[in-house]
């Protein structure tokens, strides 16, 4: 088997890549500090920023990665999306806020920010929402990048290792905020990611890591035993001082009042892991697959229920580990997590 980027630092921790302002420059830094696997999250980002995020990353590391959401459009039901519009209006509108009827599409400027990883190789670039095309693993592989897939399935897998990737990030169903399914208008079964990593390795030699559930040290042991070189954290980042989690979603964390997470598309309509709210609850069962047209419909709305400090109307993003995440710098918790683990 290769060696891929993941497996040449000190720890087998990766810190998994979430969008939106979540990793910042300083997460990234404080997992490389601690010896782990950092990764820029290039998602809903443009290329200029993307840029900016990647420069201060080399300042740190030379060891890192990027993630990008590759393209994947699934056809919009006009008149599903208009009924979503209609049922949340009412809600909308409760909190001053006017939504635009007309359903917004975009590719997250995949294009403009792979010239730019083209034109200034990062080590390791990974894609998520759908597999890279076997054109876009040459170009990369060809400017000296390693590429890697997240994969939710075997045929994924399968699929992945056939277009050339360098190694695959195996995400279980139970993995906070969105999944990296390439078919997002599929049911999403739970299961534990160890039987997917299980099933992924005995029919794909390739490097893998692992996430999805991870709640502590004997999770990550569980996965390295099966076979992951490397075991990605997300959750479990959420309440480090790097991470820029909003106040809101910090004390929904801790706070009683909500004990259960769920797969849901109400938010973006995309399958994503969040932690059960009123919003959730309301809305769930009307959900669409329409991915990123929900996303952009909901954006207003979710950016007030954070300037109001709402978390019922608030994209509440966790994994099933989401009670093993703990206060503190991320460097502390990746040492913690990693260090009995360490390579060599």
């Amino acid at each position: 088997m290769s060696t891929i980027a993941f497996m040449t630092t000190d720890l087998p921790i990766i810190g998994a890549p979430m969008a939106g302002g979540t990793t910042t420059p300083d997460l990234v830094e404080a997992v490389a500090r601690a010896g782990g696997f950092p990764f820029v999250a290039g998602g809903y980002l443009t290329a200029e920023a993307l840029a900016e995020q990647v420069e201060r990353a080399r300042e740190t590391t030379e060891t890192f990665g990027v993630n990008l959401f590759a393209p994947n459009p699934v056809p919009l039901d006009r008149a599903a999306f208009d009924t979503f519009v209609r049922e949340l209006e009412p809600l909308a509108a409760d909190r001053g806020i006017t939504l635009d009827p007309e359903p917004v599409v975009d590719d997250d400027h995949f294009t403009e920010k792979l010239d730019h990883l083209l034109s200034h190789p990062v080590p390791l670039v990974s894609t998520t929402f759908n597999l890279p095309t076997a054109e876009v693993v040459a170009r990369l592989q060809a400017v000296g990048t390693q590429v890697a897939a997240t994969v939710t399935t075997l045929n994924e897998a399968r699929t992945a290792r056939d277009r050339g990737v360098d190694g695959l990030i195996v995400q279980g169903p139970r993995a906070g905020a969105h999944s990296g399914t390439a078919d997002p208008t599929r049911r999403i079964a739970d299961r534990p990611t160890i039987d997917l990593l299980t099933e992924v390795r005995a029919e794909v030699d390739l490097p893998l890591a692992a996430g999805g559930g991870v709640d502590g040290p004997g999770a990550v042991e569980e996965l390295l035993a099966a076979g992951a070189s490397a075991v990605a954290i997300g959750t479990l980042l959420l309440l480090a001082d790097e991470a820029g989690t909003s106040a809101t979603h910090r004390r929904a964390l801790k706070d009683g009042m909500f004990t259960e997470t769920r797969l849901t598309r109400a938010f973006t309509g995309r399958p994503a892991r969040a932690l059960v709210n009123d919003f959730v609850h309301r809305f769930d069962d009307l959900a669409i697959d329409a991915y990123p047209a929900i996303h952009h419909l909901t954006k207003e709305f979710r950016a007030a229920a954070k300037a109001s400090d709402d978390p019922q109307g608030l994209h509440l993003w966790a994994g099933t580990g989401y009670r093993g995440a703990t206060e503190g710098s991320a460097e502390t918790i990746v040492k913690e997590l990693g260090a009995r683990f360490a390579r060599g």
